[in-house]
């Protein structure tokens, strides 16, 4: 059961779905998760890490809250348990990582005040490849994209299946993955881009890097998300 969210009266009055941010578990393994929701938000946006990393990402961290800052609600979760996390084989199991970010669309379709958003998905690293690869099994349910960092090759042949806008975003610096993100870009079929962000390592470390990367990916997201209606748009 999970604890009840942060009511505010304003925000009944207003006629806006409450704020609230509360820890949450995500069926059936019962993975570890932080759902904030500012509000009256008008999307969601599901965070899928990379290797080595968790719902406690500083980064992952600093995107999720300026995306509530934007109006758009966010889950980080675990993608692995605790004692998965110590084989580096299932940190790059991209099939394993992407269903267990499918249960999570799923479960979220079950909570009130999210359960009608547009959703999108935001990975790294690795979990770009799991975002990618759920969004071609789910489909009409996935209203964008954006991979940070990400190694969206890893993804295979379902890049073809992909049906939601997404957006590829790459340091300048980042040698090696700019080609792969480049490769990545043309087998996929949906509406694309890829932003090349200059002076950035693979992690986004430098000055005004990830203010960068906040930008793109909410500009993004609010472009292709807002106004959309998840359930009506999957049944199209």
């Amino acid at each position: 059961m999970h604890p009840a969210p942060a009511f505010s009266r304003d925000d009944e009055k207003r006629g806006q779905s409450p704020a609230f941010s509360r820890d949450v578990q995500i069926p059936p393994l019962g993975l570890a998760g932080t759902l904030k929701h500012p509000a009256g938000a008008h999307a969601l946006v599901i965070f899928a890490h990379g290797s080595g990393s968790s719902r406690f990402s500083p980064r992952n961290i600093q995107v999720a809250e300026a995306l509530n800052r934007r109006g758009i609600a966010t889950l980080l979760f675990d993608l692995l348990l605790p004692d998965e996390e110590g084989d580096r084989r299932n940190v790059f199991d991209i099939k394993l990582l992407a269903r267990r970010l499918a249960q999570a669309v799923r479960w979220t379709e079950d909570v009130p005040d999210v359960t009608n958003l547009p959703l999108g998905l935001f990975g790294a690293s690795t979990g770009a490849a799991a975002a990618l690869v759920a969004a071609g099994v789910l489909g009409a349910r996935i209203g964008a994209v954006v991979s940070r960092g990400g190694r969206p090759d890893l993804a295979g042949d379902i890049l073809a299946d992909v049906k939601a806008p997404t957006l590829l975003i790459v340091g300048g610096e980042d040698f090696g993955v700019i080609e792969l993100n480049q490769l990545a870009l043309q087998r996929l079929e949906c509406e694309k881009a890829i932003e090349i962000v200059p002076g950035a390592t693979h992690l986004f470390p430098e000055a005004g890097a990830l203010d960068s990367v906040i930008e793109l990916a909410a500009d993004w997201f609010e472009r292709h998300l807002a106004g959309k209606n998840r359930k009506s748009d999957a049944r199209r």
